[in-house]
Formats: structure tokens, C-alpha cells, sequence
């Protein structure tokens, strides 16, 4: 391709690249490289094409090639570094950023990705600065002006972290990871009027979650007697226990329900009220004449804090005798200490097997309801002799849930089985991070959702010492009564 040619091209390509248009702007960039193969615009913006549609080891690979072309190219080693964050390589892309900054300091991209690197290697404080001095140099940044807000909400800094949101939202009215991060900060506020519309912009900040049917989305918005609805799970087994409780509410508006949950749960929604037929997603649909996502039903039913559904058990367990497994000791206690390895908040949430041994010493039964346990957990559980462990006896969560029926109290990290506990109305003291997720909210030990959990925050102090230490004593209590 003749060198004019090849920048009517470029320019072409970055035009559409720009207007967000990535499926367009590929092939250009590639037919450039067809006659210039060491093109380094094509190869570093081919390369960002990648980093943005999630094929980060494609993206380093070509912006490798364009580097060993131009070893100093802020913009390209500012790149670089993002995509190498997204694999898990956060040294590497410090380093890289880093270098960018060298050659170009004012450089408010390579100041925000320096940040997600920072934040990645849990140095949460240089992060902020990072994302503070990006915008120094550009105040309508509005990557910077996101990850400002989502550092200051990890820092519990709520009030910050709504006005950076504000910000973004001031540059860009339409930007939906800042309206979701924004509905985050409102719910665990507890300001749900205005928490739960910011929380539909989750179907636009993943579009893996939303989907498309030829039939109206009900919000509330539509008399459902004599209509069919589809009431269908969108994320996590948590979400569907906590929200199918609205499944019920549909039923009492005449409706006839079609609950559809991951495979793992069906059995157990099959004892939720009301004409209901519970469904496998993935499973074919029956004919109906409304959907709506279950975590939007709160906002379709206008939930406050005080109009919470919090009637429980709203799920119940058939009888099942574990009492031979599980010995004559009381109280029988349910232990579940780690939740998915892949959850953005899994870091957060989840606590090492050991720091939970100052329970052992006191007089009860303590039970396993960990259906995975991590390897560097389980050499520990072995060894401890403490713990009755039937995680390998669980098939499923009805299986959960009739082994939780046959315990006294749930001690839980916030995953699905606290969920259930809840559910089945059984006692749960429940352990959480500092910031935790919204449903928990700020500043109390009890759950409007749930009204047998009992709440154990961590103060933000260093590890979960001081968190264990309260439960200790709360149990000696409970042991002593």
C-alpha cells in the first residue's frame, strides 16, 4: 500500500475508531497491516481496538510490535500498561506507566492507568493521587473522574465519591459505569428512591446482563392480573435467593408467575407462594406477556427501607436427618469463610480458614458449609480436627439448604449460603468488609432484609483479628445462655 494510500486509511480507521465503531475500524487497521506490516499507528491503535474489546493479551502483543518500532511512545507504553493490569500483570504495568509518565508527565491517561495499577497491587492511597493528578492535567477526564469516585467509596468516603460521580456524570450525561457506581453509593446510603433508577443502568454498564425479548419490560408500570411474567435471575445464586422474594408479591397482582434461576437453585424456589412455574435458565421459555430482571423488581414495587419485604422464611427446606453426621453437641454451628475467586469483591470479602481458629476453643459443633475449599485452606481444615467438613456432601442448594435447617446459627462472609440462611429465617451473624456490598448498608449491625442477621463489621483495621474477636465473645454469650 502506497504511504498515501495507507494514511487515507489510518485516517479512516481512527475516524471510525473514535466513533466507537470497533467491528468497522478492525479490518482497516489489518488491511494496513497487510501491505506495511511494521505500520506502528496501525499496530498500536489495532491494539487498542483489542484492549477495548476485552482481548487484552492480543492488545500487548501488538502494542509490543509497535514499541520494538518506537521504544518511546507515551501514549503506546500508557496502553501497554492498562492491558497488562487487566491480565493480572499490575507489576509490569506500574513499570510501563511509569515510563510513560518519564517521557511525558502531563500525560492524563498515563496518570489514570498508572492508578488502576496502583489499585491492583492494593495501594489504594497512590491510586487516588494518581487519578487526582490525571485530572490536574485534564479535568474532564472521565476515566480519571470514575476510578476518583470508586477509590474514594473504597475508602468510605461516600460523600466524595457521589460528587466525583456527579462530575463524571456533569461531562457525560449518558455514562453508565458512573450512573452504576453512583447507585452503589446511594443504596448502601440507604437512599433507595434515588438508588434503585440509577440501578438499571447495570443492564447498560454490562450488556451481558441485559436481555432482549419481544415482549414488554414491566417496572411496576402495568396491571399484571390475568398477565404471565417472566421473572428471570440476571447475576449471582445470592441475588436470585435475596430478590425471588418479590416473585410472591407478583403472584398477589393476579399475575402467574415464570421464575426462571440458575439450575442450581430450582428445586429450591419451588417453595416459594403463588402460581409459579420455576424454570432452568437455559431451559426453553413458555409463552408470557411481561419480563422483568428480579434485581429490578424493587424499583417496579417502589421499595423503601421501611416496605422492604422482610417477611421470613420465605424459602423453606425439606426435613432431612443430619443428626448422625452431626453429633449431640449444641449449638451446631455453619461456618462459611470464602466465597467465588473470580468475584470483582472476592479480596474483600473473604477470609483465610485460620482466622477463624479463636472460635474453635469454645463448646460447640462446628460445621463446614464451604462447598470449595481453597488449597490454602484446606491443609489447615484437615489438620484442625475442629470442623465437621460435609461441604462434599452438598449436590445442591436445596441439599444447603436442608443441612442449614438442622443447625442453630450461620456464620457466614457475604455469599449466597448467607443468603439462604437468611431465607430459611435461621439466625445468621454475618462477616463483612468495612464498605461492603450496597444491600448491607452503613452504620448497623442488623438487616432490613434479613431480620435474623445480625451484622460484624470490620472496623478497617488491619485483618480480621479484631472482627473473630467480637464473634468470639458474642458466641461465648449465646454458649453461656
Amino acid at each position: 500500500m502506497a504511504a498515501v494510500e495507507s494514511e487515507s486509511a489510518l485516517r479512516e480507521a481512527v475516524t471510525l475508531h473514535r466513533a466507537g465503531r470497533l467491528a468497522a475500524a478492525e479490518p482497516r487497521y489489518l488491511a494496513i497491516l497487510s501491505g506495511e506490516p511494521q505500520h506502528f499507528d496501525a499496530l498500536h491503535l489495532l491494539g487498542v481496538v483489542r484492549q477495548q474489546q476485552g482481548r487484552d493479551a492480543d492488545a500487548v502483543e501488538l502494542i509490543d510490535r509497535a514499541l520494538a518500532l518506537r521504544p518511546d511512545d507515551a501514549a503506546a507504553l500508557s496502553n501497554r500498561g492498562r492491558s497488562l493490569r487487566a491480565l493480572g500483570r499490575a507489576h509490569e504495568a506500574l513499570a510501563s506507566c511509569e515510563r510513560a509518565l518519564r517521557l511525558k508527565p502531563e500525560f492524563a491517561d498515563a496518570h489514570n492507568n498508572r492508578g488502576l495499577a496502583l489499585a491492583a497491587l492494593k495501594r489504594p492511597a497512590e491510586a487516588l493521587k494518581s487519578y487526582e493528578a490525571a485530572l490536574s492535567h485534564d479535568p474532564a477526564h472521565l476515566d480519571a473522574l470514575n476510578n476518583r469516585g470508586i477509590a474514594l467509596f473504597e475508602a468510605n468516603r461516600l460523600d466524595e465519591a457521589l460528587a466525583a460521580f456527579d462530575r463524571a456524570l456533569a461531562v457525560r450525561p449518558d455514562h453508565a459505569h458512573a450512573h452504576w457506581n453512583r447507585a452503589q453509593v446511594l443504596l448502601l446510603s440507604g437512599d433507595l428512591a434515588r438508588g434503585w433508577p440509577e440501578h438499571e443502568w447495570r443492564l447498560v454498564s454490562n450488556p451481558g446482563l441485559a436481555r432482549t425479548f419481544d415482549k414488554p419490560l414491566w417496572r411496576g408500570d402495568a396491571p399484571l392480573a390475568g398477565k404471565t411474567i417472566l421473572l428471570h435471575a440476571e447475576q449471582g445464586l445470592g441475588d436470585s435467593i435475596q430478590f425471588c422474594r418479590y416473585a410472591p408479591m407478583a403472584a398477589a397482582r393476579g399475575a402467574r408467575i415464570v421464575l426462571e434461576v440458575q439450575r442450581p437453585l430450582v428445586d429450591l424456589m419451588r417453595a416459594l407462594d403463588g402460581p409459579m412455574e420455576v424454570i432452568a435458565r437455559g431451559d426453553a421459555l413458555p409463552d408470557f406477556d411481561l419480563h422483568c430482571p428480579l434485581l429490578s423488581l424493587p424499583l417496579a414495587f417502589g421499595t423503601a427501607l421501611a416496605t422492604i419485604p422482610a417477611h421470613t422464611p420465605y424459602l423453606g427446606a425439606p426435613m432431612v436427618d443430619w443428626g448422625a453426621r452431626l453429633g449431640t453437641m449444641r449449638p451446631r454451628i455453619g461456618l462459611v469463610w470464602s466465597g467465588n475467586p473470580g468475584h470483582k469483591r472476592d479480596a474483600a470479602r473473604s477470609i483465610p480458614f485460620f482466622a477463624l481458629m479463636p472460635l474453635f476453643e469454645l463448646d460447640a459443633t462446628f460445621v463446614s458449609l464451604q462447598k470449595d475449599v481453597r488449597a490454602s485452606d484446606a491443609a489447615i481444615l484437615e489438620q484442625s480436627g475442629k470442623v465437621i467438613d460435609l461441604g462434599g456432601s452438598l449436590a445442591s442448594f436445596a441439599d444447603t439448604a436442608t443441612l442449614i435447617a438442622s443447625l442453630d446459627l450461620i456464620i457466614s462472609v457475604d455469599t449466597s449460603v448467607a443468603h439462604l440462611a437468611g431465607a430459611l429465617g435461621k439466625p445468621l451473624w454475618l462477616l463483612l468488609p468495612q464498605v461492603p456490598d450496597w444491600r448491607w448498608l452503613m452504620g448497623r449491625d442488623d438487616s432490613p432484609w434479613y431480620p435474623t442477621a445480625r451484622l460484624f463489621r470490620h472496623d478497617g483495621t488491619r485483618g480480621w483479628g479484631g472482627v473473630i474477636a467480637r464473634v468470639r465473645d458474642a458466641l461465648k454469650q449465646m454458649i453461656g445462655r
